[in-house]
């Protein structure tokens, strides 16, 4: 786009790296979710609820790094607050598959 209001929109959008360090089955969710505590570095450690199970057991994640918008305001998803929106992109299936930095990456640094 030749004026830059692309650039301006992905700007809002505050898409961060964070490592998840707690998993947590979340019982109460009518989809099969799980409760994460992700660490930001410097941004602090967000929560989030993400449908993950498809693909991922609860003992895999902690320690792996995801790609979270951490602007789009908190939900409460089945009496759990959910900070930060955890990114992903759907297999042939549709099963979610987290979006992850190439190599290792310090928690809280900015996608851009």
């Amino acid at each position: 786009m030749s004026d830059g209001n692309a650039g301006d929109a992905f700007e809002l959008l505050e898409l961060r790296v964070g490592k998840i360090t707690r998993v947590e089955v979340n019982e109460k969710a009518r989809k099969p979710s799980y409760k994460l505590w992700i660490d930001f570095g410097e941004h602090g450690e967000r929560t989030s609820s993400a449908q993950l199970m498809d693909l991922y057991s609860a003992e895999e994640l902690p320690g792996r790094s995801v790609i979270a918008a951490m602007n789009l305001g908190g939900r409460r998803i089945a009496g759990f607050m959910s900070e930060v929106l955890v990114l992903g992109l759907p297999d042939a299936e549709g099963r979610v598959v987290l979006l992850q930095p190439q190599r290792d990456v310090p928690p809280g640094g900015r996608v851009y």
